[in-house]
């Protein structure tokens, strides 16, 4: 790690709920002290209105987020990839740092299901984040 400030990619299949609401759970609890990015390697069209509705719950905005195909360069750049169900899909690069989160996929589910993920997320990142930005 450099003296940079971190960057971490979460990317899942769709790029539509879990990752984007790992995304949004980073952006507001690092501020401007992590770089994030979120991508999926089969982007869907927009984000999943559930996920958007459990993260105003708690005061997080993610409608100005859209679904991002993962690039390369992307992956390649990033010092921190993690990866919620994209098996295969998702790239591998040596001397990175790598973590998959094992969540349900919220795709299709109302927002009583996806409060739980929301709530199982924010718990990764807040540990994330405290390995990232110790104190």
């Amino acid at each position: 790690m450099s003296d940079t400030k971190p960057t971490v990619l979460f990317v899942c299949v769709h790029n539509a709920g879990r990752s984007q609401m790992a995304a949004g759970w980073l952006r507001h609890l690092a501020g401007d002290r992590v770089e994030v990015r979120s991508a999926g390697s089969a982007p869907g069209e927009k984000i999943n209105p559930s996920a958007v509705e459990a993260m105003r719950e708690v005061g997080i905005d993610i409608t100005g987020q859209t679904p991002q195909k993962l690039e390369w360069e992307t992956a390649q750049s990033s010092d921190v990839i993690i990866t919620m169900g994209c098996g295969d899909a998702c790239p591998v690069f040596p001397g990175k740092r790598y973590e998959d989160w094992k969540l349900d996929d919220p795709a299709g589910k109302g927002v009583e299901a996806v409060r739980p993920i929301r709530d199982g997320i924010k718990t990764r990142v807040e540990t994330l984040l405290a390995d990232l930005l110790p104190a």
